[in-house]
């Protein structure tokens, strides 16, 4: 569903006023998200006096969890991998010539999820947390009111122009970012026919993992890869080693076998080996599933030699499959486990995930040529801090070491009120270490005994991979932030990525910058 293709440029005037409406708390339908995109678009436009050409592919790159204060720490950690001070380094996408700030707020939800936030990006509207592909008036989890509410994806529009279209994820394909570029369900969780359970009339409903398989648009997705193959085969007693492993399907489907089946020239892998085979110019469709769930960090996979690609092969591997079509292709690559880190309190995962993403959009660059618009941006951020008065230089995972009255490093950590020392590097809630008291395993894991609360870290190695930061609130799990989210973009139509905007201005501005999709 769209609601217009042609649309009128909006006055400076006329964006004022919509936004006070929005700022007065009155609830906007999905069309008025939709036009209102689209107008910020015109008027972007409108506003800059250079004609520049469309492109013919765009790369979607989204850091789940990515927010500022995650670029800045990852940006220092890498710059201090490669034995510079880091504060002046910068990640491959920080590059840029263009940068805007993105407002990641669901309809419904101060501080947003990722099914909201990318059914926004990838269909032009602001929708509920926690639905993808479809508009808010649906209620999760009831899929009798899913019929009239599915809004059509970039994705889905490049495919009927002729497009090739991938998606690229480290998550399980199947989780909210990756499925928001095919996918239209009323909730976020109902991943395979085994979750049917958990919903009102489950049969109005097909699950995520058989609507990328059963993609109706063009002649179907040319490349899917990431995690989660336990949604895409069936359930059964013991592993199935031609398989890589069993399955949560009960409807007896192996949608493996299916894709298959229904393309020409189609291709399965779930290891590295298979996926290092598979020749771009021989294979029209690939499915690739490296794991049951979400794929490895990053540091647990470069540390072992086995079965997974890296984002960056995938992302390389994608580029080279899509570009054979002459008339251009929309890609969208997520690290998935960004996230994931951050919500765990573990900031080396979070950040080396992030460096990783960093090479991947590097890779891009180099590869996809000046036809093509990358832009780069985040679902949403975390409650991820960067806080006291480490001197220059000072070990972005490492404990606090201040400055002397003279302005040169102090000799030891600075402690706080508690006589403690503290890392740079913290969370506003989560497990942090308050959950590791009263000398359970996991304080001896990390070698820290004694009642929840602040431990004494004089003796803890805050850099290695295992520490989980602090946190101030003590929760089963850290969570999203709700600020700004900073938006990055590189070639055709990149200069419309500017100043403040609604997330779902995203969608627009790819779709004004698309040779082919009008």
């Amino acid at each position: 569903m769209k609601f217009g293709d042609t649309l009128l440029v909006a006055a400076a005037a006329t964006t004022v006023a919509t936004a006070a409406i929005a700022d007065a708390g009155q609830a906007k339908s999905a069309a008025q998200w939709y036009e209102e995109g689209a107008q910020a678009v015109e008027y972007a436009q409108a506003k800059h006096f250079n004609a520049y050409r469309k492109a013919k592919n765009i790369i979607l790159f989204v850091g789940d969890g990515m927010g500022v204060s995650t670029v800045t720490a990852a940006r220092i950690l890498e710059g201090q991998q490669h034995g510079g001070y880091g504060e002046e380094n910068l990640l491959s996408f920080e590059k840029f010539p263009f940068t805007g700030l993105a407002k990641t707020y669901n309809t419904n939800q101060q501080t947003p999820d990722s099914a909201g936030t990318m059914t926004a990006m990838m269909s032009g509207i602001k929708t509920k947390a926690g639905i993808i592909g479809v508009d808010s008036t649906v209620v999760r989890g009831d899929c009798s009111t899913l019929d009239g509410a599915e809004v059509m994806t970039l994705l889905e529009e490049a495919e009927e122009v002729g497009m090739s279209t991938g998606v690229v994820t480290t998550a399980r394909l199947t989780h909210a970012t990756p499925a928001a570029t095919y996918a239209h369900i009323v909730d976020r969780n109902f991943e395979d026919d085994r979750d049917a359970s958990k919903f009102q009339y489950p049969e109005l409903c097909r699950d995520i993992a058989s609507q990328l398989v059963d993609f109706p648009y063009g002649d179907g997705l040319e490349v899917a890869m990431g995690g989660g193959r336990r949604s895409f085969i069936k359930r059964e007693e013991g592993a199935d080693p031609e398989g890589g492993g069993k399955g949560e399907r009960e409807d007896g489907r192996d949608l493996t076998q299916e894709w298959l089946a229904r393309y020409n020239d189609a291709a399965y892998v779930w290891n590295k080996a298979q996926f290092d085979a598979i020749s771009p110019a021989s294979t029209k469709h690939l499915l690739g599933l490296f794991n049951m769930s979400h794929m490895r960090y990053e540091a647990d996979r470069a540390n072992d030699e086995g079965g997974e690609p890296s984002l960056t092969d995938m992302t390389e591997k994608a580029i080279d499959m899509l570009s054979q079509n002459r008339k251009g292709y929309f890609l969208m690559v997520e690290s998935g486990r960004i996230d994931h880190g951050h919500h765990a309190g573990n900031a080396y995962n979070a950040l080396t995930d992030t460096i990783e993403f960093s090479n991947a959009v590097q890779a891009a660059v180099e590869k996809a040529g000046k036809d093509t618009l990358i832009i780069v941006t985040a679902d949403h951020s975390h409650v991820f801090t960067i806080a006291g008065y480490p001197t220059r230089g000072n070990p972005i995972l490492g404990k606090v070491v201040q400055n002397d009255s003279s302005g040169e490093p102090e000799a030891t950590p600075v402690l706080d009120e508690d006589d403690l020392p503290y890392t740079t590097l913290g969370y506003t809630n989560g497990l942090g270490f308050a959950d590791l008291g009263n000398e359970t395993d996991a304080d001896a894991r990390y070698g820290v005994v004694g009642a929840p609360g602040r431990k004494d870290l004089t003796s803890v190695d805050t850099e290695t991979s295992g520490y989980h930061q602090e946190s101030l609130v003590h929760t089963s799990a850290e969570t999203h932030g709700g600020e700004d989210v900073a938006v990055y973009a590189t070639g055709p139509g990149s200069y419309l990525v500017r100043g403040v905007m609604e997330q779902n201005v995203i969608y627009h501005i790819m779709r004004k910058a698309a040779r082919r999709i009008h």
